[in-house]
C-alpha cells in the first residue's frame, strides 16, 4: 500500500505580515500533480490544516479545493486536527465525507476506531488520533493515572483495538522527544508536552505532524514529514518535501521523499547597503524570494526598507549587524539571563548540551533537587 504523508499546511498563515495563501495555493497544486504521478492509495494529513482555530474564508476555500482535487483521483484521505486547529471544525461533516473516501475522526472521546483498508498483503489499520492533552484523556479514563503527555498517549493507544496480524499505521500530532524544532512551532517550556517515542512500539508506521522539519525519530518508521513550505527563517536551509511510504508485507516498509519547489523561496542575505544594491550582486538572483536582509553598515541607512524593496519586493525582515547592535545584543542577553529562574537557565543549558529538551520526569527531578538546595541554604 502506497501512502503520501503530509502535515502542517497552516493554511491562512501570515509570515512577517505577508499572506502565504498564493504560495500555499501553488504548492497544493504541485502536491496534486505528484499525487497524480505516484497514484497512492492513501494521503495522510497529520494535523495543523489551518494556522488558526478560526481560519479565514480563503483558507477554507483553498482546503476545499484541495480535498476535491484528491477525491477526483480516487485516493483515500486521512485527516486529523492539530494544536493550531479547532478539533470541532475539522471533525464537522466527517460522517458525510467518509462516503467520498475522506476519513476524519470525531473530537477525541476515548474511542479511536481504526479505518481498515486492504491490499494484496492483507489489512492495514489506520488509527487517527488528533492532537490531545492529558486533560482530554483523563476525561475518558478517570480511573487511570495520567499526568504527562506520554501517559496520555500511552493510555489512548492502549485502548485501541489493534489487530496484531494487520499492518498498523498511527496518525497523530504531538511533539516527540528528540525532534529538531524550528522557530515557527509552538513549544512549551521545559519539555512538558514531550511524548516518549517508546509509546509507538508495535506500529508499522507512525505519521507525525507538529514539527516543521522532515525527520525520523529513533527509527525510520516514526517520522515527521515537515511542512510543505518554509514558515520561518530558521527553516531557510531546509529542503521541503512530501514523504512517500510503501507498506508491503508486515515488517517491510520503504520510505522516500519527493522535493517540493516553492513559488518563492525563503532566504537570508547579508552585506553592506552598497553591496546589496549593486546590480552585479543581484543580477542572477531571484529577487522575488522572501528575504531576511542583514545590513552590516555601521550607520543606519535612512528609509532602508522602502529603498531595498525597490530591488527586493518581498523583503520580510531587516536587521543590522554592526558594533552597536552586537553591544546591544550582549546587554539584552545579560538582561534576559537575569530575568530567568535557575530552572529555566538549567533547562536551556541541558537542551544546548543534549540537542533536545528535558522530558517531564527529568524536569520534575531537577526541580526537586533545586528546591532541596535552596532549602539547605536557607
Amino acid at each position: 500500500m502506497k501512502i503520501i504523508h503530509l502535515s502542517d499546511l497552516h493554511l491562512g498563515k501570515r509570515v512577517h505580515e505577508f499572506s502565504m495563501l498564493d504560495d500555499q495555493r501553488y504548492i497544493l497544486k504541485q502536491i496534486l500533480e505528484h499525487v497524480a504521478e505516484e497514484h497512492p492509495d492513501v494521503v495522510i494529513l497529520a494535523g495543523d490544516i489551518y494556522d488558526k482555530p478560526v481560519p479565514p474564508a480563503e483558507a477554507v476555500q483553498l482546503f476545499d479545493q484541495f480535498l476535491c482535487g484528491l477525491a477526483e483521483q480516487s485516493v483515500e484521505v486521512m485527516i486529523i486536527s492539530g494544536n493550531h486547529d479547532s478539533a470541532e471544525r475539522i471533525a464537522f461533516g466527517g460522517k458525510l465525507m467518509e462516503h467520498s473516501g475522506v476519513h476524519v475522526p470525531p473530537v477525541y472521546d476515548g474511542d479511536v476506531k481504526p479505518v481498515e483498508l486492504e491490499d494484496a498483503y492483507g489489512i492495514v489499520q489506520f488509527f487517527l488520533l488528533p492532537f490531545i492533552k492529558p486533560i482530554h484523556v483523563r476525561r475518558c479514563y478517570a480511573e487511570e493515572e495520567i499526568e504527562s503527555y506520554t501517559d496520555a498517549m500511552r493510555t489512548a493507544i492502549s485502548h485501541m483495538e489493534r489487530n496484531a496480524d494487520a499492518r498498523q499505521v498511527l496518525v497523530t500530532h504531538q511533539f516527540v522527544t528528540g525532534a529538531e524544532r524550528s522557530d515557527s512551532e509552538e513549544i512549551s517550556v521545559g519539555g512538558t508536552n514531550n511524548v516518549d517515542v517508546t509509546v509507538f512500539d508495535g506500529f508499522d508506521y507512525v505519521a507525525l505532524g507538529h514539527i516543521h522539519r522532515p525527520q525520523r525519530i529513533m527509527r525510520d518508521t516514526v517520522r515527521y514529514c515537515g511542512t510543505p513550505l518554509k514558515y520561518s527563517f530558521s527553516e531557510a536551509g531546509h529542503e521541503k518535501s512530501l514523504t512517500v511510504v510503501e507498506l508491503e508485507e508486515k515488517g517491510k516498509v520503504s520510505i522516500r521523499r519527493i522535493p517540493l519547489t516553492p513559488k518563492h523561496d525563503m532566504r537570508e542575505i547579508q552585506g553592506t547597503y552598497m553591496e546589496l544594491t549593486d546590480r552585479a550582486y543581484y543580477r542572477d538572483m531571484d529577487r522575488e524570494d522572501y528575504l531576511h536582509i542583514t545590513l552590516t553598515d555601521e550607520e543606519d541607512i535612512p528609509d532602508a526598507v522602502r529603498k531595498l524593496q525597490v530591488i527586493y519586493p518581498n523583503l520580510m525582515k531587516l536587521d543590522y549587524d554592526n558594533a552597536r547592535t552586537r553591544e546591544n545584543q550582549v546587554l539584552q542577553e545579560i538582561e534576559a539571563i537575569e530575568k530567568k529562574s535557575p530552572m529555566e537557565l538549567f533547562a536551556e543549558f541541558y537542551e544546548t548540551q543534549n540537542n533536545q529538551p528535558m522530558d517531564e520526569e527529568q524536569f520534575r527531578l531537577m526541580q526537586e533537587i533545586m528546591e532541596q538546595v535552596w532549602e539547605d541554604k536557607a
